[in-house]
């Protein structure tokens, strides 16, 4: 076991893909003599006892988070508020309290001030996903050379954040550590706007009068698939960061809708050279993230369990 990044008990509230591949990865990597979770359905409790992924399922937050030394919330970050004044009393001293939202600016406003000052509180955001959702979608090497990104509050113990970022390159992740407005500025580039664009997108063809449905299926292209692929993710965690992260994404798309603008008028005239120079600007970023290695033709799936073993 990696003492440096493991826990006596791990509590998630919620099971999805990102609780369960946190669960599958935490228990393939030996960091946990326990996990417990809850999550807000009794089916979803049910199925999870079925898979046998962790070592109790629960009832209530409340029961989830009693003695534990981690608790991670990944559940939409609408509801990350009223579940961290829920299990404020109940928590361990010491223990390490997370998140897993894509919105962070939002999640220390609204649970900072029900955590008592006896647990650390060290938001988190595992930028790793699919489309998929529920307690069958999660793999326990979801996050092999995915960026979490840690927004510890100003005053939280460095030796919290230590052992939170240890746990996190435990389970295959690279990790970063900014303020929450600064993540949130960053996310409203790199992944909400792109999100709210793929929702557009897909919703117009949805609604177009001269094509119809079954021809949009038949005859998509891949980039069309592509925006459906992220138009199929979860609607309550999307509703939710677009509403907690609104300011950050409204900068953003005014940016876009600027640039838009300035691509229909060289359309318009004709003006090629103007597309050309756009187009191979953004073939050169698109480049530089091959080049990093924040791509692979697996995207996000199926990376080769190989690669956890290795990296610890």
């Amino acid at each position: 076991m990696n003492t440096a990044a493991s826990f006596d008990r791990i509590a998630l509230i919620g099971f999805g893909l990102i609780g369960g591949s946190i669960a599958r990865a935490a228990r393939a990597q030996g960091l946990a003599k326990e996990i417990v979770t809850t999550a807000r359905s009794e089916k979803t409790r049910a199925r999870v006892m079925e898979l046998g992924i962790v070592d109790r399922v629960v009832e209530t937050n409340a029961e989830a988070v009693r003695d534990a030394d981690l608790v991670i919330l990944c559940i939409p970050v609408g509801a990350c508020g009223p579940v961290a004044a829920e299990i404020a009393p109940h928590l361990k001293r010491g223990a390490i309290v997370s998140d897993v939202g894509s919105v962070k600016a939002a999640i220390v406003k609204d649970m900072a001030p029900h955590l008592p000052a006896s647990a650390h509180f060290v938001p988190a955001h595992p930028v790793a996903g699919t489309e998929n959702s529920g307690p069958d979608s999660g793999f326990a090497e979801l996050f092999i050379n995915r960026w979490c990104i840690l927004t510890p509050p100003e005053g939280t113990a460095p030796e919290a954040v230590e052992k939170l970022r240890a746990f996190w390159a435990a389970i295959g992740a690279k990790v970063e550590i900014m303020t929450p407005e600064h993540h949130d500025m960053v996310l409203a580039i790199t992944s909400h706007l792109p999100h709210l664009i793929a929702y557009t997108i897909v919703g117009t063809a949805d609604e177009l009068e001269g094509v119809t449905q079954s021809e949009v299926l038949k005859f998509s292209a891949g980039g069309f698939r592509d925006f459906t692929r992220i138009a199929a993710s979860d609607p309550t965690m999307w509703r939710d960061v677009f509403l907690t992260n609104k300011d950050a994404v409204l900068e953003m798309l005014g940016t876009f809708n600027e640039d838009l603008s300035k691509l229909t008028r060289a359309i318009r005239r004709g003006d090629g050279e103007a597309l050309f120079d756009h187009f191979a600007r953004t073939r050169a970023i698109r480049r530089g993230i091959v080049e990093i290695g924040q791509d692979s033709a697996a995207a996000d799936f199926g990376r080769p369990h190989e690669q956890l073993t290795k990296k610890s």
